[in-house]
């Protein structure tokens, strides 16, 4: 088990990055809140997470999930924990909110907001609640994120990119990137797509 990487960023997206460490690169999977504390860095410690991707009764292969802090590794095993929640439900969960604010949503039982993300229909949103409200209850949090901005002529396609990676369409993707840009001037990648989720 990989606890964490440390080492040099080569490569970056809002949805993965290349670690290299030890003369080895690693492609690490990441969430949203990740990206918008890692976007301007070149090196970079992330808490990591291996995940069997399995077909059928067979092993696939691996996914490495890494994260910038500890708790937001902590909150994507224990969704993991969950029947019927995948990683990349995971993924898009801590992509769409901040990891306290799922907590908050899972203690006050707020199935409207976790339904509101791509993957989680009313079942799955009723148990993640049963079975996470004890254990979130517990976990230690973090403030809130300080997030930096990036220029405007990448936005669309950053966003564009991380919306498709997602697993989203690339023309509806677009079309909401493109509305919000237009309504919202200036922005965060982090903010866009965020934005762009609760339209999609």
């Amino acid at each position: 088990m990989i606890a964490y990487l440390k080492g040099k960023i080569t490569s970056k997206s809002p949805t993965y990055i290349f670690l290299e460490t030890g003369g080895i690169g690693y492609m690490v999977k990441i969430s949203l809140n990740t990206y918008a504390h890692i976007q301007n860095l070149v090196e970079c410690t992330l808490h990591t997470s291996l995940v069997v991707k399995n077909e059928g009764q067979n092993i696939a292969g691996f996914d490495l999930y890494g994260f910038f802090e500890e708790e937001e590794k902590d909150l994507f095993e224990k969704f993991l924990s969950v029947s019927g929640v995948g990683a990349a439900t995971a993924r898009m969960m801590l992509s769409s909110f901040k990891p306290d604010e799922l907590r908050h949503a899972i203690l006050t039982e707020n199935e409207a907001l976790i339904q509101s993300v791509k993957g989680i229909g009313p079942k799955s949103a009723k148990r993640l609640i049963l079975e996470l409200k004890d254990k979130v209850g517990k976990m230690p949090t973090t403030g809130t994120l300080n997030l930096p901005q990036i220029q405007n002529n990448t936005l669309k396609e950053e966003a564009l990119f991380a919306l498709v990676a997602l697993g989203f369409n690339k023309q509806a993707a677009e079309k909401v990137v493109v509305k919000l840009l237009s309504a919202n001037g200036n922005t965060s990648v982090e903010s866009l797509i965020k934005d762009a989720l609760k339209l999609l």
